[in-house]
């Protein structure tokens, strides 16, 4: 067998889809999806992604891009590198990290961000990481479906579909400023989000909900989904409005409107310090079923 590695074509996603769900079965984006992100990458990012195959068959991947949501200057991030269990230890998760870090040193990277599962820990030190921040990724069986909660008197639960996405972006890029991270999220700028969020195939805007006040949009809960599955890939409140319930009060609707039109399991990921949405997430039944390090390393 030989293995090969080169720089991902849009054929490629079914390949990835079915790798990551083998390695991951957690991280929910489908096959459309993941054929935009390499035909049409986020813009300003310096996207680049690898494959790695074994006599024609997809068998690693992993992408690098600069981190252009942080005001933090120079980083760079290398986004779910793996390789098929059985094809492991024979090189190709070195040589996808190799094309990676060359990339990121081309486009100015300073600081390198990535995570891994804690059994890749060794192979994250030995390539010059340092273990950060832990990850936590969690499930929830939609059956039954959680229930409607009734909305608290001057509060509005909408559809996203029913919503002008620029006052979304508003509502995402002020309630993610202090998400708790390696680095800050607090430079979220419209064009990017409108790429990878708005006009992403797998964003559910019927599932995806709103809390509306006074006529703003204060909390929110955003649904990818792939067939059955979903993924919460942003729940949050804006500052000064939090302490009413909004978070898990949008987060329950976006589960009951998802759970009625057929999904069956939901994911979602936490960062270790991020408590309320632990909290949140444990009261409405989720379950542990994975962590992952965040690993920082910085490029001389």
């Amino acid at each position: 067998m030989t293995d090969l590695i080169r720089s991902a074509r849009p054929e490629d996603a079914p390949g990835v889809v079915a790798l990551r769900a083998l390695v991951f079965p957690y991280l929910v984006r489908g096959v459309e999806s993941t054929r935009r992100m390499i035909a049409q990458p986020p813009p300003g990012e310096d996207w680049a992604a690898w494959v790695v195959e074994t006599d024609g068959r997809l068998v690693g991947w992993a992408s690098a891009y600069r981190n252009t949501q942080t005001s933090t200057a120079g980083v760079g991030e290398i986004s779910t590198l793996h390789v098929h269990p059985a094809h492991r230890g024979r090189g190709a998760g070195t040589a996808l990290f190799d094309a990676a870090l060359a990339h990121l040193r081309q486009i100015g990277a300073t600081r390198v961000l990535t995570h891994c599962r804690a059994e890749s820990l060794p192979f994250a030190q030995r390539h010059g990481f340092t273990p950060s921040r832990e990850l936590r990724y969690s499930a929830l069986d939609l059956r039954p479906a959680p229930p409607m909660p009734e909305p608290p008197p001057g509060v509005r639960l909408l559809p996203a579909a029913e919503v002008d996405p620029r006052r979304i972006h508003r509502a995402d890029a002020e309630s993610s400023r202090d998400e708790p991270g390696d680095v800050p999220t607090d430079v979220l700028g419209y064009d990017l989000w409108q790429h990878e969020v708005w006009h992403n195939p797998g964003l559910d805007r019927q599932a995806s909900t709103v809390a509306e006040v006074a006529g703003e949009v204060v909390a929110l809960s955003l649904v990818k989904r792939d067939g059955d599955r979903m993924w919460s890939d942003f729940t949050g409140t804006v500052p000064e409005h939090r302490g009413r319930g909004l978070a898990r009060l949008t987060k329950q609707v976006a589960l009951h409107r998802a759970a009625a039109t057929g999904v069956r399991t939901a994911y979602t990921s936490n960062d270790e310090a991020n408590g309320p949405m632990l909290a949140i997430n444990a009261r409405l039944g989720y379950r542990p079923v994975d962590s992952q390090w965040s690993c920082r390393r910085t490029l001389s």
